[in-house]
């Protein structure tokens, strides 16, 4: 069977290497890189961190408007699936590129299959919230990470071809951990960090780069912490740091992205993290550490209703008191699958 995958953003990236390998021992892949993230802070170190395998074609969209990126990406991605003329598409998460993919493959009735379908944050304002709701629509196999994911299909009237599958990304951070522990990562050690005595923190959705009045509570927020904050800056949110001439303190450290290994290490390190990534949300509580999410909401609500993330949203009192006082409440379950996601996203597709 030949399957087009389509990537574009890291998210995508970590969720990628999960599926590829599995993918490959039986079909053939054509990973096609959209450029939607596209210096190597972001995208060329993530591969080389993942081992995930090079992409077959990379269409160098690169960062503009919504409606450019999307429409560039739909011409190249359509391209590529009229040469190619696979038996299936496949997209991940919420990005322009999984709705670029999504679109272009069903108006040429190729079969979409969506990783990570299902997911609601309920807020139409976000770009990601439009984008999955239309994947969704019009992908043919939903492979979902949650029981609410399953449940929130169901609700639009989505209930043939939905899976509950866990989550890919749960596959890649077990084999991080195997790979750390053979070969420990430096990080903390580069940074001149102890364990569990320092915030990690990240800011990279548009709600809160775009907005300066969040920006400015967020940052204000960080300088008022009297631990030290180490904060791995996305281009965009840096470009906005610096055009808006904000300040930050000497506790914190501001270092470019970091690859995949070295995330992990910092995270599972980290005393509380700090952050509006779905991704992190989740590395967070499978690595048992506390975590405030700077959003008013979030996909991931089975975090929260575990005890272990809770919502603060921009406010620079509700994320200092956080960082002072949140402690985990309960147990600790198992979410989101066990380990073995990428295998059944797989046999489905077969």
């Amino acid at each position: 069977m030949k399957i087009v995958s389509i990537v574009g953003a890291r998210p995508q990236f970590i969720k990628a290497a999960a599926v590829s390998r599995a993918l490959r021992r039986h079909h053939r892949e054509i990973l096609v890189h959209t450029g939607q993230h596209y210096d190597y802070e972001m995208s060329g170190i993530f591969f080389d961190g993942l081992e995930l395998p090079t992409p077959d074609a990379n269409l160098g969209v690169g960062s503009c408007s919504h409606a450019s990126q999307t429409g560039a990406m739909l011409k190249g991605v359509e391209d590529i699936l009229l040469a190619e003329r696979p038996d299936y598409l496949l997209i991940y998460g919420d990005t322009n590129s999984t709705l670029a993919g999504a679109l272009a493959a069903s108006k040429l009735s190729i079969p979409v299959a969506h990783i990570e379908a299902g997911l609601r944050s309920f807020n139409r304002r976000m770009p990601e919230e439009i984008n999955r709701v239309v994947a969704d629509h019009l992908s043919d196999l939903l492979l979902c990470p949650s029981d609410t994911a399953v449940e929130n299909l169901a609700t639009e009237g989505i209930k043939q071809n939905v899976h509950l599958v866990g989550d890919v990304m749960l596959d890649v951070l077990n084999w991080a951990r195997q790979r750390l522990a053979s070969r420990p990562s430096e990080i903390l050690k580069r940074l001149g960090l102890e364990a569990q005595s320092y915030l990690l923190a990240t800011v990279h959705r548009s709600e809160n780069t775009d907005d300066l009045a969040r920006l400015g509570q967020i940052l204000a927020a960080f300088n008022s912490l009297e631990e030290p904050v180490v904060f791995p800056v996305h281009p965009r949110t840096r470009k906005m740091i610096t055009d808006a001439r904000y300040l930050v303190k000497p506790h914190i450290q501001m270092i470019d992205p970091v690859g995949y290994l070295d995330m992990v290490a910092l995270t599972g390190s980290a005393r509380l993290i700090l952050t509006d990534s779905g991704g992190l949300q989740k590395e967070a509580y499978w690595l048992g550490v506390p975590c405030l999410t700077m959003r008013n909401e979030t996909e991931w609500v089975e975090t929260v209703e575990a005890g272990w993330n809770s919502l603060v949203g921009a406010d620079l009192d509700r994320i200092v008191e956080g960082v002072h006082s949140f402690t985990p409440a309960g147990p600790h379950p198992s979410l989101y699958g066990d380990g073995a996601a990428a295998t059944k996203c797989v046999d489905l597709l077969s």
